[in-house]
């Protein structure tokens, strides 16, 4: 499966979590920026790491919402 990540900007506190997980992928200033792309197992990490529940993962080809 290839994941897509998006940012819910409404959710996302700026907690960082995400940037230490996955920093190549991941920048944070007033909330978090996807900036690259990654496997699926970081990207998912990140997104349990976010304690906002901010990033969200859909399965690309689907579009089906994995995570949260």
């Amino acid at each position: 499966m290839t994941l897509h990540v998006r940012i819910d900007n409404d959710a996302c506190l700026a907690h960082g979590d995400c940037a230490v997980v996955a920093p190549d992928v991941f920048v944070v200033d007033d909330v978090a920026k996807v900036i690259a792309d990654a496997p699926d197992d970081v990207l998912l990490a990140a997104a349990q790491a976010c304690p906002s529940v901010a990033i969200v993962l859909t399965d690309a080809e689907t579009g089906e919402q994995v995570y949260p």
